[in-house]
């Protein structure tokens, strides 16, 4: 049977790209490697898939940090607020919670790729296989291979996603298409991925976690970044949503600073005042034990012994200078980062396929006809928030809408 679209990769943005398709009238072939469709969909959000961030075009954009104006015709045509209102025209009943990120109300990412598998399964023919390449002919498009089995089709989606968790399919097949269809790829590496420290300060920390702290990253003495929210330490180094959007603008340029405001609600005089109170009620009291009610119980003798103060050292014996280590020590908490994780722990990856050669009102190739390119496969990606799941849906449905047309 010859089909009108054929889609690479049952993804967030292959799905939305088929079921498109197939709701524009055309005859779609969808295909995955793996057994089961949406898999890294199932991943997201730890588990309860964070699938937009509800908020306008513009604020949008800002959490875009690499090619956002490509997306600005995918995402006018099919915003956050048309996401949201598509998943629950499908069953799936939506919240939006802080950070204006969505999940489906059952807190399930099963939910999610359940509802997008039946709809797929309505309007679809989905092959079970990974694909070999893409035929072309006379410079366009005319089928794919499938374990050596041709299907004959006007229209190609690369939909495979990136290179991040390969177990979930993401193996990087996309760049070799489009390498092999004449494109360019540009560097790839992990973005939204953890960041290894040195020293061994990190690993003496392993699994602790902190909570309402801030970040803030340089590199070569300029600030990249600053955030609020959540962190973890690791035995590498640090890790968590703020770690993760740290390492998507310092981009690669690595040794870079990490600061930590442990206490980013007080400014240092309000936090020195709070120091004087504690140490003027607790005279006889040993400082390490009065770090207790500021600070996590295993971040008490790391920072203790960063401090140079001697832990049993009776509180009515810190000095002012000593008192002024302390609030700058929790003011400005520093590790050095020398790299990251490999692409294959990133959230995300970052690079992928030119955006000057493809069409960003359509997503098709502007070198090959018939040739289209869905979500983590091109060269744009996010912060954490709802955005790269955003980017692939409504890049899989601009192309999935355009590739019906033909």
């Amino acid at each position: 049977m010859k089909y009108d679209v054929a889609v690479i990769g049952a993804g967030a943005s292959g799905m939305l790209a088929a079921v498109s398709a197939a709701e524009a009238g055309a005859t779609v072939l969808l295909i995955e490697r793996n057994r089961e469709t949406g898999l890294k969909i199932g991943l997201t959000g730890k588990g309860r898939c964070n699938l937009t961030n509800n908020c306008d075009l513009n604020t949008f954009l800002e959490n875009v940090p690499v090619n956002p104006r490509f997306l600005y015709r995918a995402l006018t045509d099919f915003s956050p607020a048309d996401t949201m209102e598509y998943f629950e025209s499908i069953g799936v009943k939506l919240k939006t919670e802080r950070g204006r990120r969505v999940f489906p109300q059952s807190d399930s990412a099963q939910e999610v790729r359940r509802a997008l598998r039946r709809e797929c399964e309505k309007r679809c023919r989905l092959v079970q296989g990974r694909a070999d390449g893409i035929l072309m002919s006379g410079g366009a498009v005319c089928g794919v291979t499938v374990y050596g089995r041709e299907y004959a089709s006007r229209a190609v989606i690369v939909a495979t996603g990136g290179l991040s968790y390969p177990r979930t399919g993401s193996t990087g097949d996309g760049y070799r298409f489009a390498r092999e269809a004449g494109h360019t790829v540009t560097p790839l590496r992990g973005s939204l991925v953890p960041i290894v420290c040195t020293g061994k300060l990190c690993g003496e920390l392993m699994g602790l976690s902190l909570r309402n702290v801030a970040l803030s990253a340089s590199v070569s003495g300029k600030t990249v970044y600053r955030g609020e929210g959540e962190m973890l330490f690791t035995h590498f180094g640090v890790s968590g949503p703020l770690v993760l959007s740290a390492s998507a603008l310092i981009a690669g340029r690595y040794p870079a600073e990490l600061t930590i405001d442990l206490k980013p609600a007080l400014d240092r005089e309000t936090l020195d005042r709070r120091l004087l109170r504690e140490f003027g009620d607790n005279p006889n009291k040993d400082y390490v034990n009065l770090l207790g009610a500021l600070l996590p119980a295993k971040l008490v003798p790391v920072f203790a012994e960063l401090s140079g103060i001697v832990p049993r050292r009776k509180a009515n014996g810190i000095t002012r200078e000593e008192r002024s280590t302390i609030v700058s020590l929790l003011k400005e908490f520093r590790l050095t980062a020398e790299g990251t994780r490999p692409p294959e722990e990133a959230v995300v990856t970052s690079g992928g396929v030119c955006v000057k050669e493809i069409n960003p009102s359509t997503m098709e190739s502007r070198l090959v006809k018939g040739l289209y390119f869905a979500g983590e496969v091109i060269d744009v990606d996010a912060y954490t928030g709802g955005y790269n799941l955003q980017i692939a849906f409504s890049t899989g449905r601009l192309a999935g809408l355009s590739a019906a047309k033909g």
